[in-house]
């Protein structure tokens, strides 16, 4: 199962990149594992320093930005391919 982490303490871009994270999932028809990570402190030990911030399978795919669902679902892609 893919696990994917947004990143933010709760801000409209926060909520607005935990959508479209929620929503390619459910399009794509995969079983994901979705974490939000409000923490600062947290954010910033999992390397992320501009909020929102999205990872996938402990690899950090963006920061500072929201990403277009595209850009989310090829990352999500790219994260399945690579499961065992």
């Amino acid at each position: 199962m893919i696990e994917i982490k947004v990143l933010g303490p709760g801000c409209a871009n926060c909520k607005r990149l935990e959508q479209i994270a929620h929503r390619v999932v459910e399009d794509m028809g995969i079983e994901a594992n979705i974490i939000k990570v409000t923490d600062y402190n947290e954010i910033v030990n999992l390397g992320v320093l501009r909020t929102p911030g999205l990872i996938i399978n402990d690899k950090v795919v963006s920061s500072g930005r929201i990403p277009a669902n595209e850009e989310v679902e090829g990352w999500i892609k790219e994260a399945s391919s690579i499961q065992p």
